[in-house]
């Protein structure tokens, strides 16, 4: 393994399982050290940093900043199957968010430098600015296979391993937790052009900054609100359609959002949800959502556009999915993946109303999906056959 080294460490997963790897990013032993405990989801003081939470694996070939800094990871342990991490380096323009909330990365080796001419900083100075701990050295793909044999399961690492034992036989998977308090803005703020031809309201659930920019990109003015703004307050801005963003964790336990959803659908605002935001919508819709083994993380899952036949390929990150069984009849699956045969998208019949589970901003991904954008502005402007996909 290349990269700087801390001191050596390991990976010890709840059902026991262990990994033998080396310490990266923040160092440990720092008072800031990520675990379950304080507000903002960190353990402060803690002599023998250990970091805690819900091990899951990304299989993207490149993007590693923008997986790290997406607010929908927050209560997650990173694992990279990619093997080489970092050979690029990172720059503030790929940054999903200003702070990363994930609880740590794994990785099988750590690049020992950046080879970009957009880097500004390696990823090993990322992490430690951020206070990021990571573990390298790691066999990823035995880690791997195992989560996809067992789930995506609760662990922890650190350099201490009867400290990491413990900690890991203690940690607790996101089910049930309103991870969305922990990353959503706590006021209004605004992005791009106040004088664009569209106005929408984006509830931040985790929203990334790619999606921001596709929006305004798309020719839209874009107000973002917390996750617990009643619906009455986003009608009362006269929006011409409503965002709903992507973010972490069980759609069933983000307080109040289902019904402030329910209650926008049927006014005749275009509304259009990406990631948690489309499993929100059909909890919304009268569906329900359920919790998948492993998830869906990567750049690669193959999707079919149920209209068209057409499979594209899409970037995803989510744990939940909607169950297709529990939608109501007005509901049209529009999009479904081939991988698992997972609900990928949905669409009122009857009402400007649609959402899918993948990124079509692809932050990082392919493109295949970016049209969906415009469907949204469509709807909003009233373009004849802007229906929805």
């Amino acid at each position: 393994m290349s990269g700087e080294r801390v001191a050596p460490a390991v990976l010890i997963l709840r059902d026991g399982e262990l990994f033998e790897g080396e310490w990266i990013g923040a160092e440990p032993g720092e008072a800031e050290a990520t675990g379950e405990g304080g507000a903002d989801g960190r353990v402060h003081g803690r002599a023998e940093a250990v970091a805690i939470g819900e091990v899951v694996f990304n299989t993207a070939l490149s993007g590693y900043q923008e997986i790290v800094t997406d607010p929908s990871y927050a209560g997650q342990i990173i694992t990279f199957t990619y093997p080489h991490i970092g050979n690029y380096g990172t720059n503030p323009d790929d940054d999903e968010h200003e702070r990363p909330f994930c609880r740590g990365i794994v990785v099988r080796d750590l690049a020992r430098r950046a080879s970009s001419w957009r880097s500004t900083e390696t990823l090993c100075g990322f992490l430690k600015r951020h206070g990021v701990p990571g573990i390298a050295g790691i066999d990823t793909r035995r880690l791997t296979r195992h989560l996809r044999d067992s789930g995506a399961v609760p662990g922890a690492f650190g350099t201490d391993e009867a400290t990491v034992r413990a900690a890991a036989t203690g940690s607790r998977p996101t089910d049930g937790v309103d991870l969305v308090a922990t990353v959503t803005t706590d006021h209004v703020y605004s992005y791009g052009d106040l004088d664009a031809p569209l106005h929408v309201v984006a509830y931040d659930f985790g929203i990334k900054r790619t999606i921001l920019r596709h929006l305004a990109g798309a020719g839209c003015f874009v107000e973002v609100v917390p996750a617990s703004t009643p619906a009455d307050e986003v009608i009362a801005r006269s929006p011409d359609g409503v965002f709903l963003s992507n973010g972490p964790g069980d759609p069933a336990a983000v307080a109040g959002a289902t019904e402030a959803v329910r209650s926008l659908v049927g006014t005749g605002i275009p509304v259009f949800g990406i990631c948690l935001g489309h499993q929100i919508l059909g909890r919304a819709l009268g569906g329900s959502t359920f919790k998948l083994p492993f998830g869906h993380h990567g750049a690669n899952h193959p999707v079919r556009h149920e209209a068209t036949g057409r499979v594209e390929i899409t970037s995803q990150n989510h744990n939940y999915a909607v169950d297709l069984d529990s939608l109501d009849r007005g509901v049209t699956v529009t999009h479904v993946n081939l991988n698992d045969g997972v609900c990928e998208g949905l669409a009122l019949r009857d009402e400007p109303v649609f959402s899918v589970q993948h990124h079509p901003e692809a932050g990082p991904g392919p493109h295949d999906a970016a049209y969906l954008f415009d469907e949204f502005t469509g709807l909003m402007a009233g373009v004849a056959g802007g229906t929805g996909p």
